[in-house]
């Protein structure tokens, strides 16, 4: 859908910048795009893409600091050299599925279609 989507607003954008119909033209095209940007469907789409993009920049520094202190913390724990290791690659694992879970309900709800 997304590959379908990007054709056709490049499309667009190619009729847009080369042709040669005039300023006329460019202005009717305009006018029909602002038409189409201020519907509600497409105006929702809005709100859920800036809705997404305000909980991603939120949740993502959090999820990535708080992994970040945690290897760091593995690492300084009293062991060996092995065991300091083996600590660390298993909470780099924990932050990198944080991370994910920080983003995977957002990325869903914004691609929910009704």
């Amino acid at each position: 859908m997304r590959g379908k989507l990007g054709l056709v607003i490049g499309l667009g954008a190619g009729y847009v910048l080369g042709t040669r119909a005039g300023r006329e033209r460019y202005e009717q095209i305009k006018t029909q795009a602002l038409k189409i940007w201020n519907t509600d469907p497409v105006q929702e789409q809005v709100g859920r893409a800036k809705k997404l993009a305000t909980s991603s920049a939120l949740a993502l520094p959090r999820a990535a600091w708080t992994g970040a202190v945690g290897v760091v913390k593995a690492v300084n724990k009293q062991g060996t050299p092995g065991s300091k290791l083996d600590a660390a690659l298993d909470a780099t694992k924990d932050a990198a599925e944080d991370v994910k879970k920080a983003t995977d309900p957002d990325v869903t709800k914004v691609a929910d279609t009704k």
